[in-house]
């Protein structure tokens, strides 16, 4: 067919939109990654937006180098790897019982979730109720209050009941029990969708740094993008470098001399960003399959 003018204007008037979108996000990214790159009192000057005019690797040495920044990254690496794996093994097992029809309460229990997902008791009662759980100051506050999704548990209910009703009638028919038609039927059908949600749950993890904030005191038990809040809202240098015994750093006064908090703060956003944007594009293909299963089905 042939195109008319008004359709390739409009084609290109869409391509340009699309241009200025993408445009817009990937410049944030690139103007960090430039002042991190950057000397940091030559940065301080301004006119650093594309890339470094004085490059370095001092800013991502003091990062890297930070015992505290460290430790921190540990513990947001385990708490999304253990997070993201308990959060789906529990939803998956809720939303699978409740995907029989036959169950008993199933239509009171599916309300009492549905609830939840439109009330809460607020801050202060979760508060109290971690306290009472022994949870405050624990690892395991990142892992127990999120390891159930009511949202999560609706999409993946749907999806299980979208399988056909041959293949578990079949399996029942051959002795298989709900554990094993859950492992050899339900879970490999599922795993579009459990990539995608799993992304979902990682991400969230990854980049959650209000519970470090507000349930845990101890400095050896918060997750980098606690410490990036903290960071954030230091005044000087030299309350995050002090803080954190990193003598190598204090040692060469020459370098760190041209090292500004700023410079700091962004090596410190590229470094917790870096490695859940080099996740997403091997679970792209499953996440946008996912997400449309899921969509249609739902």
């Amino acid at each position: 067919m042939k195109t008319s003018t008004k359709d390739k204007a409009a084609q290109l008037v869409i391509i340009l939109l699309l241009t200025l979108l993408c445009v817009s996000v990937i410049y944030p990214f690139l103007y960090m990654l430039a002042v991190s790159l950057n000397v940091g009192s030559d940065a301080a000057k301004g006119g650093v937006y594309l890339w470094p005019r004085e490059f370095t690797l001092y800013n991502y040495e003091i990062v890297l180098g930070n015992a505290v920044i460290r430790h921190a990254y540990l513990i947001t690496v385990f708490r999304t790897l253990l997070g993201t794996i308990i959060g789906l093994l529990v939803t998956l097992l809720a939303a699978y019982g409740l995907s029989y029809r036959q169950l008993p309460l199933r239509r009171q229990i599916l309300g009492y979730v549905l609830i939840t997902m439109l009330f809460s008791g607020g801050l202060i009662p979760l508060y109290i109720q971690l306290n009472h759980l022994s949870l405050l100051n624990s690892f395991w506050v990142y892992i127990i209050p999120s390891a159930f999704s009511a949202w999560n548990m609706f999409v993946m209910m749907k999806f299980i009941q979208g399988i056909p009703e041959a293949l578990i009638e079949s399996a029942e028919i051959d002795g298989a029990n709900p554990l094993r038609i859950l492992l050899i039927i339900v879970m490999p059908l599922s795993k579009p969708m459990l990539a995608a949600l799993g992304l979902f749950t990682a991400v969230w993890h990854w980049n959650d740094w209000f519970a470090g904030a507000f349930y845990v005191t101890d400095q050896n038990l918060i997750p980098v993008q606690t410490f990036l809040q903290q960071l954030l809202s230091a005044q000087d240098i030299s309350a995050v470098l002090g803080s954190n015994n990193n003598q190598e750093a204090l040692a060469r006064g020459s370098m760190l001399s041209n090292v500004t908090l700023m410079s700091v703060k962004m090596a410190t956003v590229m470094v917790s960003a870096l490695p859940i944007l080099c996740v997403y594009p091997f679970l792209q293909k499953y996440f946008v399959k996912g997400v449309l299963i899921g969509s249609v089905k739902g």
